[in-house]
């Protein structure tokens, strides 16, 4: 009987390990292989800037009912509602559907578009460069390099691309109903009318609490992603393959959430308002904080970590492979000729 116990248990185990080798070879052929030749710069921009794309358009309704949540409880908001409530990411996104059509989940997109062309091809191409010249070239920087060449792309990034941003959550914020006045009917009548109404600054508006914002977007989602991978592959539990980015990714999406969805939520009030509601992004929050109270600092938080979890993932996923195809691409040219 132990002699046939004992059996079964040495089945058990081979059978576990034979499925752990396959399920391990499987997922090193997941993807595309890393370059033994680093990625240039101008790939690393290129595939930055092309990967955060892909990722707005899989990811761009999850944030625009993420503005609609924030917004919801101010006055000019309130007013053209009417009777509309947002409830929750589905039921926002229900609701508009319902109330305005499908296209008005994608108001803005292309904006968006370009603010991640400007925008996230600086602040996530630029990151390993940045990195590598505050730490001299050194491997394995500490987390406060890390931290540092984060804010520092991050800066750059949104003092660029600050009025792709505006117009994008204005056009968000846009509601398409019968009886309520559209602000703007196009992107380039948006960056127009905004310049010839509230100048240079309008369109700059809210610069400092989203270079705030995305210091600390930027500094979470990097960081974070470069310490869960250089983790992951230490441990040797995962191969430098898409589960390994996945994972990364999702863990970078969920802290990033937590820290920067306070800054974020003045940062769409703040460039939402009409001139003269608030004084200054700080005025902004404190009306948030007295009228509304700590909780409205959270608003939109499940929107906004869906957002930016599957932002993540895909941008991420889609950036490690993109880097690949455009070094073997890039090898096979120089190969040729």
């Amino acid at each position: 009987m132990n002699s046939i116990h004992s059996g079964s248990e040495w089945t058990l185990t081979q059978s576990l390990t034979v499925t752990l080798h396959l399920w391990s070879q499987a997922v090193k052929m997941v993807g595309l292989k890393p370059s033994d030749v680093p990625p240039s710069l101008g790939v690393k921009v290129l595939s930055a800037g092309t990967a955060a794309c892909i990722a707005d358009l899989v990811t761009f309704p999850l944030d625009t009912a993420k503005v609609r949540l924030q917004i919801q409880g101010e006055k000019a908001a309130a007013e053209a509602a009417k009777n509309i409530k947002y409830r929750g990411v589905f039921g926002t996104i229900s609701t508009m559907v319902r109330t305005e059509g499908p296209r008005s989940l994608y108001n803005g997109l292309v904006a968006g578009l370009q603010r991640q062309m400007a925008f996230a091809s600086i602040r996530i191409g630029l990151y390993d460069n940045v990195k590598n010249f505050y730490t001299g070239g050194k491997d394995n920087p500490g987390v406060g390099m890390r931290i540092l060449a984060g804010c520092t792309t991050g800066a750059m990034a949104v003092s660029m691309a600050q009025p792709t941003d505006v117009v994008k959550v204005r056009f968000q914020a846009q509601m398409n109903l019968q009886g309520v006045e559209r602000r703007y009917n196009g992107t380039l009548q948006a960056y127009r009318q905004i310049f010839h109404q509230e100048g240079l600054r309008g369109l700059w508006k809210g610069t400092l609490p989203n270079i705030t914002r995305n210091a600390l977007v930027n500094c979470t989602e990097l960081v974070t992603y470069d310490l869960i991978k250089e983790a992951i592959l230490r441990h040797k539990l995962m191969s430098d393959n898409l589960p390994c980015h996945f994972v990364s990714a999702f863990g970078a999406g969920f802290c990033t959430t937590v820290i920067a969805s306070p800054v974020d939520v003045v940062k769409t009030r703040y460039m939402n308002s009409p001139p003269g509601q608030y004084t200054s992004a700080v005025n902004c929050a404190w009306t948030m904080l007295t009228k509304e109270g700590p909780t409205a600092f959270y608003k939109g938080f499940v929107p906004s970590f869906l957002r930016l979890g599957s932002w993540n993932v895909v941008m991420f996923v889609s950036f490690e492979q993109l880097k690949r195809a455009m070094m073997m691409s890039k090898q096979r040219i120089e190969a040729t000729a």
